[in-house]
């Protein structure tokens, strides 16, 4: 085999007769020296534009000790190279308690997500930053239209105001146009296949309808809804998100589009029994569900219990907590930044409280875009209350200290 290898290598690297260096060597050069150029850019690079990245990078080099953003943010907040920005073009009120965000993307976003994927956004409050994922309730940028709800060159997701939410009450009520917010990249895997199935049953409640309201503004603007039933729950008429617009697909849309509105104050939560009166042939659609814990336990066993769990697909809002570590001190290696943390915040959660820039995706322990290594101490899944320890790779969203630590960030 080492025979094979060598012989492979000494037969691709031929050499100049003249300068009496290799052609790989040169390209192996080159690459290197584009690699290196575009290194300060790399984590907000525009997909698919090489050229611009390459030009960001070079000015990223030339400014040293200095940034681009040091210069550039002084005729655009929106050019980053070292992160993903937005401005906050509007608010909009849907209900009492939630509203929608119009956000105009900086360089390095990528228009070409899938309906029900989430976009991470970060908010400056009184010093501090703070970190949410919301669902994209726009249309992927090849099938938008330019209307006053889907602006050119923007993105929307819509924010329920809850009793404990700090950030999404100050989203919905505190946050004005022309703020300008961290974004981070679309991601998530409660999507719909292409091209859908004929028959779809929606199951949502409260805020869990934002993702399903990508889904439909994107069939519907591709003109592919197909038999859809959609059951949503909300306490009353008056809080249902969308609800004009869901009424008005079912008009546009006869026998494609149907909504089983469900008001928990007068009609309870949903049961199964309830839910075959509303969806007599429910076990035999591919399934979305997307709502409180609540909802999506009651969904989960449902569909278990029919023997199709794999028709069920389930996108989670809450963390499901079932342990708690002791707290200590969290020391991030590479920003030498420490904090003190009680035992029920997540590592990722604490680390953003104090200005620590770290990886993160669904924020639920799903994606496992959040993984870093535990270089010293111990660490506890707040789901399953599994310790990790020194050398361990965890995620930092579902993980709290366990007595001090130290993170390889």
């Amino acid at each position: 085999m080492c025979g094979q290898l060598s012989r492979r290598c000494h037969r691709r690297h031929s050499v100049h007769p003249r300068e009496g260096v290799s052609v790989p060597d040169i390209a192996d050069t080159l690459d290197g020296i584009g690699r290196w150029l575009v290194g300060p850019v790399a984590d907000v690079a525009a997909p698919g534009r090489g050229s611009l990245n390459l030009l960001r990078g070079i000015a990223a080099r030339a400014t040293v000790p200095l940034l681009p953003d040091d210069y550039l943010h002084l005729i655009n907040p929106l050019w980053s190279a070292r992160e993903l920005r937005g401005r906050v073009v509007e608010v909009r009120p849907e209900t009492p308690d939630s509203a929608t965000l119009v956000i105009k993307p900086g360089w390095g976003f990528s228009y070409d997500y899938q309906p029900g994927q989430y976009i991470g956004i970060g908010v400056s409050v009184d010093g501090r930053w703070h970190w949410r994922s919301y669902s994209l309730i726009s249309p992927p940028g090849r099938d938008r239209a330019i209307s006053r709800r889907d602006a050119a060159g923007t993105v929307s997701i819509a924010v329920k105001a809850m009793p404990d939410g700090f950030l999404s009450e100050h989203l919905v009520r505190g946050v004005p146009a022309g703020t300008i917010v961290r974004l981070a990249l679309p991601a998530g895997n409660f999507r719909l296949p292409e091209p859908p199935p004929p028959r779809i049953l929606f199951l949502t409640a409260g805020s869990g309808i934002t993702p399903v309201m990508g889904m439909l503004r994107t069939m519907a603007r591709r003109d592919n809804l197909t038999e859809i039933v959609h059951v949503h729950s909300e306490l009353t008429r008056a809080g249902v998100m969308f609800a004009d617009e869901l009424e008005e697909l079912e008009r546009r849309f006869p026998g494609r589009y149907r909504l089983r509105a469900q008001q928990t104050l007068e009609d309870g939560r949903i049961t199964r029994a309830r839910l075959d009166e509303l969806v007599p042939d429910w076990r035999a659609r591919p399934s979305w569900v997307c709502g409180p814990a609540s909802l999506l336990d009651d969904a989960e066993r449902w569909w278990t219990e029919a023997g199709l769990a794999d028709r069920l697909r389930a996108e989670r809002f809450e963390l499901p907590r079932g342990a708690a570590g002791e707290g200590g001190t969290i020391t991030f290696a590479k920003s030498g930044r420490t904090v003190i943390a009680d035992g029920a915040t997540s590592l990722l959660h604490a680390g953003e409280g104090i200005g620590v820039t770290m990886p993160f995706g669904c924020r639920m322990g799903i994606c496992h875009t959040c993984l870093v290594g535990l270089a010293q101490g111990a660490v506890v899944d707040l789901r399953s209350g599994i310790e990790y320890l020194a050398g361990d790779r965890i995620q930092t969203c579902v993980s709290a200290a366990a007595g001090d630590c130290t993170l390889d960030c």
